[in-house]
């Protein structure tokens, strides 16, 4: 896993999802913590590119797609990089999947697949986990590290309402006129 420029400040796309995700967050869920939002809306940018969101890569330098293989690598500390760093990432994607695309999780349950370590994943219950592993390793000498824990913490503790708020902007991504969704769509699950 190697580390990948973000979409950085107040590039539109920043602006936009940031907009979206505080909407979201204060209309549909009653849930005004700034931090989080904040967090929630970075996400979506920063997955706006494919490659933030599949960093794992095999010996081959193919993207690594299944949270199975993800969990692996941090596990068994193959990943290349910190414990902490690969359960954000992992913690991160599995939000991002359950929110905006739990079809494709529903689909990936459904189809017999033995050699798909996720047909018996549970989402929710990764995710929750790998931020509360972030939580409890917060990233020395940093400014996130003084307000990170509790940011992950209400990231574990809150995940199926973070997934609900993601679910709400993905309706809303739905309705735009251009269907960002769709265009999302085409990159990460074909």
């Amino acid at each position: 896993m190697q580390p990948l420029s973000r979409v950085r400040g107040q590039h539109p796309l920043r602006v936009f999802f940031a907009v979206l995700t505080e909407k979201n967050f204060y209309e549909q869920l009653g849930w005004p913590d700034p931090r989080v939002i904040r967090y929630v809306a970075d996400l979506l940018a920063d997955f706006s590119d494919v490659d933030r969101a599949y960093p794992f890569r095999d010996q081959h330098g193919r993207a690594r797609t299944l949270v199975s293989e993800m969990l692996l690598e941090a596990e068994s500390g193959t990943s290349g990089v910190a414990d902490r760093d690969a359960h954000r990432q992992i913690g991160d994607f599995t939000l991002f999947m359950m929110g905006l695309f739990p079809e494709h999780l529903t689909r990936l349950k459904t189809r017999i697949i033995s050699a798909s370590g996720d047909f018996l994943l549970d989402y929710v219950k990764v995710g929750k986990r790998s931020y509360r592993i972030v939580a409890e390793l917060p990233e020395e000498g940093s400014e996130e590290s003084v307000g990170g824990a509790t940011l992950f913490r209400r990231l574990s503790e809150h995940f199926e309402l973070c997934v609900a708020g993601l679910g709400y902007i993905r309706e809303d991504l739905r309705r735009q006129r251009r269907a960002p969704l769709d265009q999302f769509r085409e990159r990460f699950l074909n």
